[in-house]
């Protein structure tokens, strides 16, 4: 959980190309087991802009890593960040405790969010 109960998004938007990427990713999946222990409705997401481009279009990612951040619908973060995994952990655990935080009012942002995040909710596999 969240703020006030809003789900965390975590996406880090890379490229398979990218070598900083390739070593980044397991820190990331470091950042997340640590995260999730407090927050264990966070989402962390891996994509590849290339793989994923329809779903990310119209963003542009010109370097790598770049992070997006959502509590709730809200996009809290969205940029380059160097891959280093007390970074991404320092500001994951700020974006879902800071209740003040503005939200990014940029259209194209809310957007990808709710792409992204509708787009997990239909990769989970069916209750029974």
């Amino acid at each position: 959980m969240a703020i006030e109960g809003a789900p965390l998004l975590v996406a880090c938007l890379c490229a398979e190309w990218c070598h900083v990427c390739c070593d980044y990713r397991h820190s990331f999946a470091q950042v997340k087991l640590a995260i999730q222990a407090d927050h264990p409705q966070a989402q962390f997401i891996w994509l590849d802009i290339e793989d994923e481009a329809d779903l990310l279009h119209p963003l542009d990612v010109d370097d790598f890593p770049t992070l997006l951040i959502a509590v709730g619908d809200a996009p809290r973060f969205f940029g380059p960040l160097m891959p280093q995994p007390q970074t991404l952990e320092r500001l994951v655990r700020s974006a879902a405790s800071e209740t003040s935080a503005k939200a990014l009012a940029d259209p194209v942002l809310i957007a990808a969010v709710a792409r992204i995040r509708a787009q997990r909710l239909a990769d989970l596999p069916a209750r029974s």
